[in-house]
């Protein structure tokens, strides 16, 4: 899967309107990104929000993550997906997640079942000449085993570099690791920390995230009731100057990732990060 080293991950065109999102994703192919990260999350639904941006450019890669199994049949999901793969060959990678927790639901059994029904639907929509490209939400390792055995790969989100080497581990050389990471553009520790705090709390409150972390060896000092102590915060937001930034993006590929979606946060909603997307476009893209 050729997506770059580095892309765009952002919720920000959650909350822009349609002429604005046209514009900045036609920039951000202008500027060389190779790929955008899209979310699921106040109802801009996943699919039809992908093809509005492939629709908008004409060589970037447009990724979902996530598109969430519990938002829609998976008889409608293959269908989308397949148009958009007969539209935008290439282009349009469908990255499942299961969306959070719900009482009494397994998250891997939820996925499994869904990827079966995926994978048995029958229509009479054409096939596409390139194929649909899909990968998965994953963070343990029986879901990144999941992803490694039904997918081209994963996808992590909030996570560590020391993470992302435990996850190519479980996915061996083969699959495809995307990481998302959040950069903050402050160098005031005190400042950074409390935004990146405000950022991290619905993480650090929600039972699966806190797994995640204690699996990562932070205590319950670190999760500190949802504040997040120095360290962890430091570990999932990389703040400071452009350099100092950069230089830890790349800890995420020389673990083993094969790409960084990188998040950048700290802009108020309905404003935009292209300030600093294009610095980050200077130091992270080739020329």
């Amino acid at each position: 899967m050729e997506l770059g080293r580095f892309g765009i991950w952002t919720f920000d065109f959650e909350d822009q309107p349609a002429s604005m999102l046209r514009d900045s994703v036609r920039e951000l192919e202008e500027l060389g990104w190779p790929a955008i990260w899209i979310p699921e999350r106040d109802g801009r639904e996943a699919l039809t929000h992908a093809g509005f941006l492939l629709a908008s450019t004409e060589r970037m890669a447009v990724v979902n993550g996530i598109a969430r199994i519990g938002s829609r049949g998976a008889r409608w999901t293959h269908g989308a997906a397949l148009l958009l793969a007969d539209a935008y060959p290439g282009r349009h990678v469908l990255g499942l997640g299961f969306g959070g927790a719900q009482p009494g639901v397994k998250p891997l059994d939820a996925m499994s079942e869904y990827l079966d029904e995926l994978d048995t639907v029958t229509s009479a929509n054409p096939l596409p000449e390139a194929p649909i490209r899909r990968l998965l939400a994953a963070y343990g390792p029986k879901m990144l085993g999941l992803a490694r055995d039904r997918s081209e790969g994963a996808h992590t989100y909030h996570v560590t570099v020391p993470h992302t080497a435990q996850a190519r581990e479980v996915l061996g050389e083969k699959a495809f690791l995307g990481v998302e990471h959040a950069v903050l553009f402050e160098t005031d520790p005190g400042k950074a920390r409390e935004i990146a705090r405000e950022h991290l709390h619905d993480y650090l409150t929600s039972e699966y995230n806190v797994a995640k972390f204690r699996r990562l060896g932070y205590t319950e000092a670190d999760i500190d009731g949802g504040r997040g102590s120095d360290r962890l915060v430091d570990d999932l937001v990389f703040w400071g100057d452009l350099d100092t930034i950069v230089a830890k993006l790349h800890g995420h590929l020389d673990a083993g990732a094969d790409h960084v979606g990188v998040q950048v946060i700290g802009v108020e909603p309905g404003e935009s990060a292209m300030p600093h997307w294009r610095r980050l476009a200077e130091s992270l893209l080739p020329r």
